[in-house]
């Protein structure tokens, strides 16, 4: 996942944007109001952003007013990230079009909780409800009906296999975090569940016999890693 970072402060931009590449994110640093829009000008050389995460005490015009223009230019998902705690400027903010706003000092599990909060309610907006298949090299998901086959051979699993499964597969490569993996699949919390969330990553692996295909990001969570197609 791709974000962009409009922060002035080196210090913290740095800081922030090295806590959020562990987590499997990609950022792009923008000092200045003006530098955030240039940035999100489309270019078909590139992926766009997931989410702007906006401070709003920026050098050459206020966070307030970058929100309002990038909601002129851009549909992409906007966290304000600020000390500013009052309840008018969270409203404001929200009524100018941003999708939330964090206050700082914050947790880091809330804030990476709130990035992928907003980027799938951005996915779900602008794409209809899974449909079709899923294929990731020899393994195909048949998301209508629920089925899983590799090379040809159906494999049976749980309905909570195949959700996890799906989920993974739907965003290849993106890490997923376990306490997002548990939200989403488990609809719970991260507490008391992390054990369940291991038998079943190993489960997936033992009956598509394909151990590689969910790599486990030590002390983060899961990715799905695509196998390479032979060589024909």
């Amino acid at each position: 996942m791709k974000l962009l970072l409009v922060e002035d402060d080196d210090h913290v931009a740095a800081a922030l944007s090295a806590v959020l590449a562990k987590h499997g994110l990609t950022v792009r640093h923008a000092r200045s109001g003006e530098e955030a829009l240039q940035a999100l000008l489309p270019d078909p050389g590139e992926d766009g952003f997931a989410v702007v995460l906006l401070d709003l005490g920026l050098p050459d015009q206020d966070g307030f007013e970058v929100c309002g223009r990038i909601r002129k230019v851009s549909t992409t998902p906007v966290i304000m990230v600020t000390a500013r705690s009052d309840i008018r400027s969270r409203i404001h903010g929200l009524n100018l079009g941003a999708d939330d706003y964090v206050v700082k000092p914050y947790d880091t599990g809330e804030l990476l909780a709130r990035i992928h909060a907003v980027s799938r309610r951005r996915t779900g907006a602008e794409q209809p409800a899974a449909e079709g298949s899923l294929r990731l090299g020899a393994v195909i998901l048949e998301l209508p009906t629920r089925q899983v086959s590799v090379d040809g051979t159906a494999v049976p699993l749980t309905r909570k296999e195949f959700d996890l499964l799906a989920l993974l597969a739907q965003r290849p490569g993106v890490v997923f975090r376990r306490e997002q993996i548990i939200s989403e699949v488990w609809r719970t919390s991260w507490e008391g569940t992390g054990r369940t969330l291991e038998v079943h990553i190993a489960s997936l692996r033992a009956k598509l016999r394909m151990p590689a295909l969910i790599e486990t990001v030590r002390g983060v969570g899961y990715r799905l890693v695509v196998p390479a197609s032979p060589a024909s």
